[in-house]
């Protein structure tokens, strides 16, 4: 008992100081990771050896792997030709360059992490706007808030995907079949609520359209030998990515071996392209995973299993689109990472108590992929459009942010829940 309280306490301890944001999340994890192997070892109930066997390598191993392609492919300047692109096939319209960089936004974040499209894109989105004469601000909120949404389609979109098709042996097909579809429709009710929000904005008329059509995209890519290799390599993983379970490999193993087979083939500055990598995010999944872990050992988790058992007589549909809801309104309080780490063993505990878990594993990536959009701290793609945006004449704040997104995770969590309950019994 003794040791199912003091795990718990440092984990809401650790989880609060996450949400504060006075300790960087990923020191707060190493910490908390450290301290419950050391309790764990003086309680009984946790030791080395389990903190080893909690972190899912597998998840660690996808992550990294596509992290040193997409490293090696910011320097060659790709995703800013992209973006220009996109600025002169706008032709200066406001609303026509809202749609295009939201889209790109969108399918980029289908197979790159969040954050690490928003960095690409953000940056680029603030240069156009400066030049073309309209804030930069609309654009900013909608990129961030349609990657976040963009990312739930795939397996390698969204961490929590990751996550979840790490944990629940789903493969890259099985989101293709069950969550793009139902992302397709999320994504363009939130485009067109989006439009309706920033309607005033986005009616401004820019004081220079004549600049943007001078921009040349050939200008922005200084590597293009480099940038066809790694996309060559980058297709091919994707293609193995949806053959990867009758191959009987893992996303892991695909992942890894696109990125040696980039590193041999072009060759690029190590020590310049490791800089590059989210090393921060990596070690914070990790430390994620031995706290996690130390609460399974300590019995928190079959505590909350046991309560959620008995709520199992609802109706199974009604019980998958309220945790759609639930996790939704945790994940815009809490990073939606830690909030699907925390319930990946309930739900594991559920399915060991006889309930068919199948569909919930779709509801908890709908609700945690979704509910980051509710505030500016519920997903780190918001954080780094918002910062970035204190270099703009409007910057991003949590009222400006709650006057937006928090309509958008509603509607999206509507659709989705919907769209969840009318293709439930296939799930």
């Amino acid at each position: 008992m003794i040791s199912t309280i003091v795990s718990s306490v440092l984990f809401l301890g650790c989880l609060a100081l996450i949400l504060s944001e006075k300790i960087h999340r990923t020191i707060t994890a190493i910490a908390g990771a450290a301290l419950m192997v050391f309790i764990g070892k003086i309680l009984g109930f946790y030791s080395e050896s389990g903190a080893l066997e909690a972190i899912d390598f597998n998840t660690l191993g996808l992550l990294f792997g596509m992290m040193i392609l997409i490293a090696m492919l910011e320097p060659t300047g790709f995703f800013q030709y992209l973006a220009v692109q996109a600025a002169r096939a706008s032709k200066g319209s406001p609303v026509r360059l809202f749609v295009l960089l939201g889209t790109i936004t969108t399918v980029l974040s289908m197979f790159i992490d969040n954050v690490t499209t928003v960095v690409l894109i953000a940056p680029v989105t603030i240069l156009i706007s400066q030049i073309i004469g309209i804030s930069a601000m609309p654009f900013l909120v909608a990129e961030a808030l349609l990657s976040n949404t963009g990312g739930v389609a795939t397996l390698i979109g969204d961490p929590p995907n990751v996550l979840i098709g790490s944990a629940a042996n789903l493969s890259f097909n099985d989101f293709l079949i069950y969550s793009f579809p139902i992302v397709i429709f999320v994504w363009a009710g939130a485009l067109i609520l989006l439009r309706y929000l920033f309607r005033k904005e986005l009616s401004k008329k820019p004081k220079s359209i004549k600049a943007i059509m001078r921009l040349n995209p050939s200008e922005s890519l200084n590597q293009p030998k480099d940038a066809r290799r790694i996309l060559i390599v980058l297709g091919g993983a994707i293609f193995f990515f949806f053959i990867h379970h009758t191959l009987h490999i893992s996303p892991a193993v695909v992942a890894l071996s696109a990125a040696a087979i980039a590193l041999v083939w072009v060759q690029p500055d190590v020590h310049e392209m490791f800089k590059r990598i989210e090393w921060s995010v990596l070690v914070f999944f990790a430390g994620l995973f031995v706290m996690v872990g130390g609460l399974e050992h300590a019995g928190v988790m079959d505590l909350i299993v046991s309560v959620f058992v008995q709520f199992s007589d609802i109706d199974p549909l009604l019980f998958g689109v309220g945790m759609i809801w639930v996790v939704a309104a945790l994940s815009a309080i809490v990073d939606n990472v830690p909030i699907t780490i925390a319930l990946i063993p309930v739900i594991k505990g559920l399915g060991e108590n006889g309930l068919d878990i199948s569909p919930l594993w779709w509801a908890l990536a709908f609700g945690a992929g979704f509910g980051g959009n509710g505030t500016i701290i519920g997903a780190s793609a918001n954080i780094i459009v918002a910062t970035l945006s204190e270099k703009t004449s409007t910057p991003i704040t949590s009222k400006i942010w709650n006057r937006r997104g928090l309509p958008v995770m509603l509607l999206t969590c509507l659709i989705s829940s919907i769209l969840y309950a009318i293709f439930f019994r296939w799930m």
